[in-house]
């Protein structure tokens, strides 16, 4: 979600205006945000324990929202890039974030989700919860076109775009 809000180039969107847009009008059982902190190293520098510290701030404004919750997945370390700089891979965010479709799904705790993602890697996650009467609904923005199979299987589509970002701005 981050990279598709960054490329609106905001950092002041309002998200539980957001979870309501994507709601669409339905009563919200609740929003997760999954994510990582980001890296910092054992000698960390300034600017590593800024983004750390921002980020830790970001997670608690959001867990502060009225049925917000934030999953922290973990960073792991997957080698280094051409030009020396160590390459972090996020793990367990997907998993989270299929696991609580699911279990929401076969609960019967929900009928409509709203999604933000690109990967196809939740088709069977979808799959499941389409088997289950639940309605999915992809939020996506166009040059960070999601995977074909994953659009061919939700059942709603809707692009982010400039409207839609300016409706969710924080006053």
């Amino acid at each position: 979600m981050d990279i598709v809000l960054k490329k609106f180039k905001m950092a002041r969107i309002d998200y539980d205006k957001l979870a309501n847009v994507m709601a669409e009008d339905r009563d919200l059982l609740r929003t997760y945000y999954y994510h990582c902190l980001p890296h910092q190293s054992t000698d960390p520098s300034q600017e590593e324990k800024d983004k750390f510290s921002n980020a830790q701030r970001f997670f608690r404004r959001l867990n502060h929202l009225d049925s917000f919750t934030v999953r922290e997945g973990k960073l792991a370390f997957r080698g280094m890039n051409d030009e020396g700089v160590p390459i972090y891979e996020q793990k367990r965010v997907d998993v989270m974030l299929a696991t609580d479709i699911v279990m929401h799904s076969t609960k019967r705790l929900i009928t409509h989700a709203s999604i933000i993602t690109g990967d196809s890697d939740f088709l069977p996650a979808i799959e499941i919860a389409q088997s289950e009467g639940v309605q999915i609904s992809l939020y996506y923005y166009d040059e960070l076109r999601p995977h074909d199979e994953l659009l061919d299987k939700v059942d709603v589509r809707r692009k982010i775009d400039e409207k839609l970002i300016n409706s969710i701005k924080r006053d």
